[in-house]
């Protein structure tokens, strides 16, 4: 497929909203801003833990990423909030699980509502003590009205509201199945696709504003880097401090890198769209450390695992195959809450701050992102609601290998009610009140299965999760009265916490359109 490579090159037309959001970077003299971190988030969608070479040895793609990894620290034991889309990325900005912030699975291309209004973001938090705030790339929280990012925190934003496969295009990229481009005659082309969007083409916004629709996904890397460098400049100059939050579209299909990538890599697709994404990180690294580095934290992960049902252009989740399940039916990355489907690759960088080439094994989560980001800007978190994020800062600063306890993974599609605390991690042990395969590669899926007493897999000598404990060892028995408390403990909190709930209405009408007048709402000018 032909593209771009990534460059700063883009089209000055549309940089209108960007330049007139920059303008808030003007110097100032509010001397308590100099010492408050810049915050860059880069947030890899539909990663696994084995697609980054630090990580796995049969991986050679990300050697950016593995020199981060080599400069910072590199976490073995890093999970996402969720195993799929929305509620991890509300997870991430919010601090709280989906059973609290409300978003308990995916918002669709005409979903009314969003995360929750009364639901406090990082974005607003750090805006509110005198950040400068952009985020470039996926939202997938509501775009519709108030949800949109402009008015959850974000002094600027550039990106596709909703994962790259919820709308057609004229450069469809590669997925399974294949989706054909925008149709040019509603009557012949529309709908002919039952698994591919073709009502609606994909929108890139800038700000408030719709600039592309269809948006080209080949050029959409070229975007991003364009915006990310842009604003770290410009922040440089400014004696604000500034949170970028980068949220990819990277490895989610269809998989869509630029020419070049495609040709100088020889194991396919994926290795050229994990190439691309490792490229685009490592120029926005490079931008930041010409800049301030001493002075600005780099903290890349993944919003769930691979999936699976994708084949050859889906990741690799490493060790950890979930054989337990795999074995029944069904895949164990992206949408389950075995650990393929949220153990994901995660750094830290931070020169002269984080210690170099450190590999931490604490447990941790995205959850724990808002609570250390905020500790690190010297901010309280908001006293009306409960938290599940930690912060980490000892972990990061001190080498402390002591992370979290527990960590509860919520149910995200393959089995059970969205959102539902079925799956305990704690400590070394994890437990499973219920398993479910989300569909495999071929199709296959795997059975729900309740468990009571629950399945208890000691993943210190069992990572591939093949063989759960004996339910009648002593061991055994341990490890369930404190699960069984800790479960009790966390659903009784929830029980009393100040807990919102998402609007997952669905309505036509506020499927983003740039323009009504033309077929899939393209935009006045475009081809």
């Amino acid at each position: 497929m032909e593209g771009c490579s990534v460059s700063p090159i883009l089209p000055a037309a549309l940089f209108t909203g960007f330049l007139y959001y920059v303008a808030n970077l003007r110097p100032g003299v509010d001397t308590n801003h100099l010492q408050k971190p810049n915050v860059i988030i880069i947030l890899a969608d539909d990663i696994g833990w084995g697609d980054l070479g630090q990580n796995w040895p049969r991986t050679s793609e990300t050697p950016n990423l593995d020199l981060m990894a080599q400069q910072g620290m590199r976490f073995a034991d890093f999970h996402a909030a969720a195993s799929t889309c929305s509620p991890s990325r509300a997870s991430l900005l919010t601090g709280r699980l989906g059973l609290r912030n409300g978003v308990t699975r995916n918002f669709a291309v005409g979903s009314v509502g969003g995360l929750p209004l009364n639901e406090s973001t990082l974005a607003e938090i750090l805006k509110g003590v005198g950040y400068y705030t952009a985020m470039i790339g996926k939202w997938h929280l509501g775009h519709h009205s108030l949800y949109h990012p402009n008015n959850r925190g974000f002094d600027y934003y550039s990106g596709i509201p909703y994962s790259n496969d919820m709308g057609c295009t004229d450069t469809p990229g590669y997925d399974i199945p294949f989706c054909p481009p925008c149709p040019k005659d509603p009557e012949t082309d529309c709908c002919k696709h039952k698994d591919c969007y073709s009502k609606v083409a994909l929108p890139l916004f800038e700000n408030m504003s719709i600039v592309e629709q269809p948006v080209n996904l080949s050029a959409l890397t070229e975007h991003y880097a364009e915006r990310a460098t842009r604003i770290i400049q410009h922040a440089s100059k400014s004696r604000k401090p500034f949170l970028l939050y980068v949220a990819l579209a990277h490895m989610h299909v269809p998989l869509s890198p630029a020419g070049h990538f495609v040709s100088t890599t020889r194991q396919g697709v994926y290795s050229a769209s994990l190439r691309e994404m490792d490229s685009l990180i490592g120029l926005i690294k490079n931008t930041s450390d010409t800049t301030n580095k001493e002075n600005t934290i780099i903290w890349f992960t993944g919003d769930n695992g691979p999936w699976s049902q994708k084949c050859e252009f889906s990741g690799s989740v490493g060790p950890f195959l979930g054989s337990w399940q795999t074995h029944k039916g069904g895949s164990s990355a992206k949408q389950t809450t075995w650990e393929g489907g949220h153990r994901v690759p995660t750094i830290a960088y931070w020169p002269g701050k984080i210690p170099a080439n450190i590999t931490s094994t604490a447990l941790l989560s995205v959850l724990d992102i808002l609570p250390t980001v905020l500790s690190l800007a010297k901010v309280g978190l908001p006293l009306d609601r409960h938290y599940d994020g930690m912060d980490a800062t000892e972990v990061l600063f001190n080498r402390s290998q002591t992370g979290r306890k527990t960590l509860f993974h919520p149910n995200s599609g393959a089995a059970g009610r969205f959102g539902d605390l079925q799956t305990v991690r704690l400590e070394q042990y994890k437990a499973y009140y219920l398993t479910g395969g989300a569909e495999a590669c071929g199709g296959g899926t795997g059975p729900e299965q309740l468990h009571d007493p629950p399945l208890i897999f000691d993943l210190s000598r069992d990572v591939e999760e093949g063989a759960p404990l004996d339910s009648s060892s002593a061991e055994y028995r341990g490890v369930l009265e404190r699960v069984t408390a800790e479960r009790e403990a966390v659903l009784q909190d929830i029980a009393t916490d100040n807990v919102s709930r998402a609007d997952y209405t669905i309505d036509p009408a506020v499927e983003p359109c740039c323009n009504h007048q033309h077929i899939v709402c393209r935009c006045q000018g475009q081809k």
